[in-house]
């Protein structure tokens, strides 16, 4: 293994791959450059879907390629975008399939005016998140202000930029200054309390104005008090804040952002030259209105003028129209009536018809009918009964227990005048009844041989 990578070049004229050139640059530039700091501006940001980033650093003289791997992009905490200045750390490397030179990042921090971006970036978004910038939250600036509150330095160009804007365009605007200092320490409390004052004296609106400057001059704009004092204001605000590339948080919350304190006063100061123009195009545009009007006014009066007739007439045609219903009427009741006689004559027939006299005519036939046959009937019912009675007469004579006893038979019945039928139902000695087809018989039982008998063996 060769320990230099170039410990051979030039000394046998050894002839690499291009494989083997890249490799052995990539592991000199790796062995030299292992941990270096580079401070640049990012562009061309990539983010794919690998979770790597992929981006460029550059200055006003040269750039670099940079690789920062998903591992190492999950450290760092500041969101990345164009135009953000960083530093970075890492080592130089060589990307040997396209031989780019590139610089491999473990770590990214802020850059002097990059971390005033970052802290400008994450209250933007932390105030757009708790609806600040909601256009929903935005006012109208009035057409015609009267009174207007001017919240800015009371020295520099700025508030006689305005002046000289309202003077212009509109003189009859009451102008009013509400100091306040616009850069350094104390700018934000001051601010604040200007805000909160020219909100409680009922303008109807204000400018917040300053000029431009450098990010850290316009900082005092940037800050959450400031930006939550504009959003608690009732009165419509106009934002005027740096030159027209300038953007801050004061923007974003206002009602109206003006790209310089100039714009802001044309915004609302309405130019007099134009009202009066304005005021005649409307003058104009009132006359021809209301002479279309008494044309078109005219022309419909001419027109019920002429649609418009004598009663007489009005009355001949309602005496006509009540003829008409009159005729119609009494060929309406003609026809009613013709119906309601056509019905009670077939009604009279059907009741005709069905007349009671007839049906109690029927009747009495059936009933003498019935009368008739009652007799017979009873008499055959009768001379059926007394042949079924002879019959159940002789049968039960023929199975009665008296004609047994007539033939010489008897019945036993012991006390409770139950028939004996086997002698085991009786004892020596029990009184029986013997009843006889003529009369009863008491009798006693002198033996039922139901006991055994024991003979002496010396008889």
């Amino acid at each position: 293994m060769i320990r230099d990578p170039f410990e051979r070049l030039g000394l046998d004229r050894e002839v690499l791959t291009v494989t083997q050139l890249n490799g052995r640059a990539r592991v000199l530039l790796e062995d030299v450059f292992r941990s270096v700091w580079v401070e640049g501006e990012i562009s061309n940001l990539a983010r794919p879907a690998s979770g790597h980033l992929y981006f460029t650093l550059k200055d006003s003289g040269a750039q670099v390629r940079c690789a920062l791997f998903r591992q190492n992009a999950a450290r760092v905490r500041q969101a990345l975008r164009d135009g953000l200045a960083v530093k970075v750390r890492g080592k130089v490397s060589l990307f040997e399939g396209r031989g780019d030179y590139q610089l491999i990042v473990d770590s990214v921090e802020p850059a002097g005016d990059g971390a005033l971006r970052l802290a400008f970036e994450a209250l933007k978004e932390k105030l757009g998140e708790q609806g600040l910038f909601a256009a929903e939250r935005k006012q109208p600036l009035p057409a015609h202000p009267r009174r207007i509150g001017i919240v800015t330095s009371p020295t520099g160009a700025v508030i006689r930029d305005i002046i000289s804007v309202f003077a212009r365009r509109a003189p009859q605007v009451e102008l009013n200054l509400i100091p306040t200092a616009v850069q350094g320490r104390e700018a934000v409390g001051q601010i604040v309390r200007a805000l909160q004052r020219a909100d409680s004296l009922g303008f109807d609106a204000l400018i917040l104005a300053r000029g431009g400057g450098s990010l850290e001059d316009l900082w005092c704009f940037n800050e959450e008090p400031v930006a939550r004092a504009i959003a608690a204001c009732v009165t419509p605000i106009v934002s005027a804040v740096g030159h027209e590339t300038d953007v801050s948080i004061s923007d974003f919350v206002a009602d109206v952002r003006a790209p310089t304190p100039s714009a802001a006063a044309e915004l609302l100061a309405p130019d007099s030259s134009g009202l009066l123009q304005r005021l005649d195009s409307l003058q104009r545009r009132l006359l021809l209105r209301m002479n279309a009007r008494l044309s078109h006014d005219r022309l419909r009066l001419d027109g019920l003028a002429r649609r418009l007739r004598h009663p007489r007439e009005r009355l001949r045609q309602q005496a006509q129209r009540l003829d008409d219903l009159d005729m119609r009427l009494r060929r309406a009741f003609m026809l009613d009536l013709n119906q309601r006689q056509q019905r009670l004559g077939r009604l009279d027939t059907r009741l005709a018809a069905q007349h009671p006299g007839r049906t109690l005519a029927l009747l009495g036939q059936r009933l003498d009918s019935l009368g008739e046959r009652l007799p017979r009937a009873m008499q055959a019912v009768l001379r059926d009964r007394r042949q079924r009675f002879q019959a159940q007469l002789q049968t039960l004579q023929i199975v009665s227990p008296l004609a047994t006893l007539a033939r010489g038979y008897s019945i036993l019945l012991d006390d409770r005048g139950q028939a004996i039928r086997s002698a085991a139902q009786t004892h020596n000695g029990q009184r029986l009844t013997a009843r006889l087809d003529q009369g009863e018989l008491q009798v006693r039982v002198e033996d039922n041989h139901q006991t055994p008998v024991t003979l002496s063996l010396l008889d």
